[in-house]
């Protein structure tokens, strides 16, 4: 059986990077949501210039504004940035849970 071993320096720097990113993984989730949220706001303002038509009008004029295709655009990027950091946290854990398991089956093959 050709098994990898994970070193303990490995699990070292899948700690370090836990305890490292912290803020800026906490920082592109704010992000994330707020855009998610201000989405919301944004497309009342900008129904808000169409108040001569009906309101399924106003929304399509909000839908098709450069402005709203924008946030879009912007949205889509933090919500790329926010998962590509839950994904690289998901790993670290992942990771260190391994070496766990190995360090302790290792325990057990000794007694």
């Amino acid at each position: 059986m050709n098994e990898q071993i994970i070193s303990e320096k490995e699990v070292s720097k899948a700690l370090d990077y836990l305890r490292d990113s912290a803020a800026e993984v906490a920082k592109a989730k704010a992000e994330r949501i707020y855009l998610e949220e201000y989405r919301k706001s944004l497309k009342a303002l900008l129904m808000k210039d169409h108040l001569e038509m009906s309101v399924s009008a106003q929304e399509r004029e909000a839908y098709a504004s450069d402005e709203y295709t924008k946030h879009l655009r912007a949205l889509q990027m933090a919500i790329e940035v926010d998962e590509k950091h839950k994904f690289m946290r998901v790993a670290a854990e992942a990771k260190i849970n391994a070496w766990q398991t190995m360090s302790a089956n290792y325990r057990a093959i000794k007694l």
